[in-house]
């Protein structure tokens, strides 16, 4: 299984390039699952629906299903958020994980920079981004894509491989 971040600031399109690679991955032949990190509170229900009664009932556990989907959501009540490894544990089998967010787990990522943000690029000081894609040209040690290049940004994810990697030294 090929496990591959993608990083940036907010507002830097890192969902909408997901977005783009999954059909692009997944028309290679290969199923794709995405584990997206929230860094604030989120819900997929609505109050007065019998599953977010249930939860603020004080169930662990809620399992909602369908003839089309099935969603499992876990209520953490103060208990430590799981782990990247621990959550990965709990995906189905599959051939590419892609991961938005985890900017500190230690993964290969990609960057996702639009120095018209205004922020500092991600890539100076974290180690496990190992190439960026930019909707302008930028001055960057690692390998640069264009941000609107899927083709070659799901090629490099497929092939990537940490041997072939030369990194910058921090400054």
């Amino acid at each position: 299984m090929i496990v591959f971040g993608i990083a940036g600031w907010s507002g830097s399109g890192k969902t909408t390039l997901i977005e783009k690679l999954i059909p692009e991955i997944c028309g290679r032949g290969l199923s794709v699952s995405v584990i997206k990190h929230a860094h604030h509170g989120f819900d997929l229900d609505r109050p007065g629906k019998d599953s977010y009664r249930h939860r603020e009932a004080g169930a662990s556990q809620v399992l909602m299903l369908s003839g089309e989907r099935w969603v499992l959501m876990h209520e953490l009540r103060g208990a430590p958020e799981p782990t990247l490894d621990e959550q990965l544990r709990l995906l189905s089998p599959c051939d590419v994980v892609l991961i938005e967010g985890f900017k500190a787990a230690p993964v290969p990522k990609l960057e996702v920079h639009r120095p018209s943000n205004g922020k500092t690029p991600l890539w100076q000081e974290n180690p496990h981004i190992v190439a960026v894609a930019s909707d302008v040209e930028i001055e960057c040690p690692l390998t640069r894509f264009a941000l609107d290049d899927v083709v070659a940004i799901a090629d490099y994810i497929l092939n990537y491989s940490p041997r072939h990697e030369q990194r910058h030294a921090f400054v």
